[in-house]
């Protein structure tokens, strides 16, 4: 990381419409995760307005259609249409890369799972860890060929805020050794989320691919927090009174996501944290902003980048 933090004229106010003012997307290709509500779906909604074409992957296909038929704008060239995509399931993650064809311009790693009770994929693998980050790493991975054919995409990973509250744990990651602490397994998993950025920015470079990961803030009325009833009930450690956290409504908290998406300000940037549409600086105790030194450790990355590889590679061969 450089210690001139890359600026915007954006902040935490502004929404995504905004960041893409008069920016024309059309003929790029879009993929947003979790697409079918909350910051994922208005990311969609900005983008194809923008006039890129869309694809969000969701779980429930019958839903994510009438989202997508919704927010498909009403005239111009963009289009939104949905595809079946459970990123807890490896075969879902092969069938749709699978069925994806042509160059990728933009891929958005916006869907999440925070703070639920302990669940395991078929592979044994920790619910958190799995959706966060291993489904993620084996969509981003198995599109490295179609980001590279788009010569100049962009790769965004939705991490948080919490990932200052905890280290990938190597030794147990699927908390098979440790008590489970949904707390713990969510800041394992949004860390995680930063350290693929650091490593995919450093391994994609030579293809022009950039990849960044950003905290959207707290945002108000999504399904996010539905295993804890609200985000404000968050523990201590997550504190909504810290200083200079920052909430938000959905428009706002999908900024940061289409500006690194697509907007020419931070054309080239790649391997960096941001927060409030701007690169964030490190990160400070007792104050609920900033990158976590622990996260873009580049021995972790390289590290997390194999274990990955490996975990993705077993799942394979289990089938």
């Amino acid at each position: 990381m450089t210690d001139n933090l890359v600026t915007t004229p954006f902040g935490a106010q502004t929404t995504a419409a905004e960041t893409l003012a008069g920016i024309d997307l059309s003929g790029r290709r879009a993929i947003v995760t979790g697409g079918a509500s909350g910051i994922g779906r208005e990311t969609a909604r900005v983008l194809s307005a923008a006039g890129a074409e869309v694809v969000i992957g969701v779980r429930n296909l019958a839903a994510g259609a009438q989202v997508a038929e919704e927010i498909t704008p009403a005239a111009g060239p963009g289009t939104v249409r949905a595809a079946w995509l459970d990123l807890a399931d490896q075969t879902s993650v092969r069938a749709f890369l699978e069925a994806w064809q042509g160059p990728l311009h933009i891929l958005v790693l916006n869907a999440g799972v925070m703070a639920s009770p302990l669940e395991r994929t078929k592979e044994g693998w920790e619910m958190q860890f799995a959706t966060n980050h291993l489904g993620h790493f084996a969509l981003a991975a198995g599109l490295h060929s179609a980001l590279a054919a788009a010569r100049g995409a962009r790769v965004v990973a939705v991490s948080s805020v919490g990932h200052v509250n905890g280290d990938v744990f190597f030794d147990d990651i699927n908390f098979e050794q440790r008590p489970y602490d949904p707390w713990a397994a969510y800041s394992q998993s949004k860390t995680a989320n930063v350290l693929f950025a650091v490593e995919a920015g450093r391994r994609w470079a030579p293809d022009s691919i950039a990849v960044n990961a950003l905290n959207p803030g707290r945002i108000t009325s999504t399904r996010l927090g539905r295993h804890i009833g609200d985000i404000s009930n968050s523990p201590s450690s997550f504190d909504a009174t810290s200083t200079d956290v920052s909430w938000k409504n959905i428009g706002q908290g999908a900024a940061t996501s289409v500006l690194l998406a697509a907007s020419p300000l931070v054309e080239g940037v790649t391997g960096r944290y941001f927060e409030d549409c701007n690169e964030a600086g490190p990160y400070r105790p007792g104050v609920r902003r900033g990158m976590a030194a622990h996260a873009v450790d580049p021995r972790n990355a390289a590290r997390l980048w194999q274990l990955s590889l490996d975990m993705i590679a077993t799942a394979a061969t289990t089938v």
